[in-house]
């Protein structure tokens, strides 16, 4: 059992870590133009739209009443979190301070509540046998890519160096491993409360998606651009996720 445990730890790292290559990149890009900060936020935008709706279906595979609920409490927490922010001008996170400190610490504090019921996943899937567990956490592996490419789309263009961002996106999956190897030892009952979590994920991304990415992308881009990246964007992410559950 120690050593199953070790290696469910180890392979759920493997997850976390995988996250960091979506800041890989800005290693090449130097500077950013207003209009490709807006095409950024609003590429964000989409990813996180097509994997919010992606956690919904799946937790709805466990539990519609315990999803919904999970979402309505993702929603509740999300407002809170940005009525506390609200107004705190002087704070800082990732080398930023004011509205974009703000900004990214949402995004990178969203994407961490996500990696809880990523990490839940793991954890669970290893309990249907290592094979399953293995195909799984390559699965989330190769999925966290682009949503590192999402936390870094808001730091980057905003000052943080892409090194720093992808620290910050290794950071945001870190519950993956942390969560995975309970998750493994109490799988029936993890299995219980993994549709919450991965509606409460959902609620908050989506609400993050509409209220905070979206109009900073159209404060830099114009309507039309902004709309087909956003399509263009969820479209590419909902494709990915069914070829790599294919």
């Amino acid at each position: 059992m120690n050593g199953n445990v070790g290696a469910v730890f180890v392979y759920a790292l493997i997850t976390a870590l995988a996250t960091g290559l979506g800041a890989m990149p800005f290693a090449f890009v130097k500077s950013f133009p207003r209009r490709w900060l807006g095409i950024g936020n609003a590429i964000a935008a989409g990813l996180m739209l097509a994997a919010s709706f992606g956690l919904i279906y799946e937790g709805v595979g466990y539990s519609l009443a315990r999803t919904m609920i999970g979402v309505l409490v993702g929603l509740g927490f999300i407002l809170w979190s940005h009525s506390f922010l609200d107004g705190r001008e002087s704070m800082g996170f990732a080398d930023l301070s004011g509205l974009n400190a703000r900004k990214a610490l949402m995004i990178v504090g969203v994407m961490t509540l996500h990696s809880f019921a990523e990490g839940v996943g793991v954890g669970v899937s290893f309990g249907g046998g290592l094979a399953f567990g293995i195909f799984i956490t390559i699965a989330i592996a190769v999925h966290n890519i682009p949503e590192g490419l999402a936390i870094s789309l808001v730091l980057v263009p905003r000052g943080v160096s892409w090194w720093k961002a992808a620290l910050w996106s290794v950071f945001s999956s870190l519950p993956q491993p942390l969560m995975a190897v309970p998750a493994y030892l109490f799988v029936e009952y993890f299995k219980q409360v993994l549709p919450a979590g991965l509606g409460f994920a959902a609620g908050a991304m989506i609400w993050m998606s509409f209220a905070e990415l979206i109009p900073d992308a159209l404060e830099d881009a114009d309507a039309p651009a902004v709309a087909t990246t956003v399509v263009l964007a969820s479209v590419a992410m909902v494709s990915f996720q069914v070829l790599l559950g294919g």
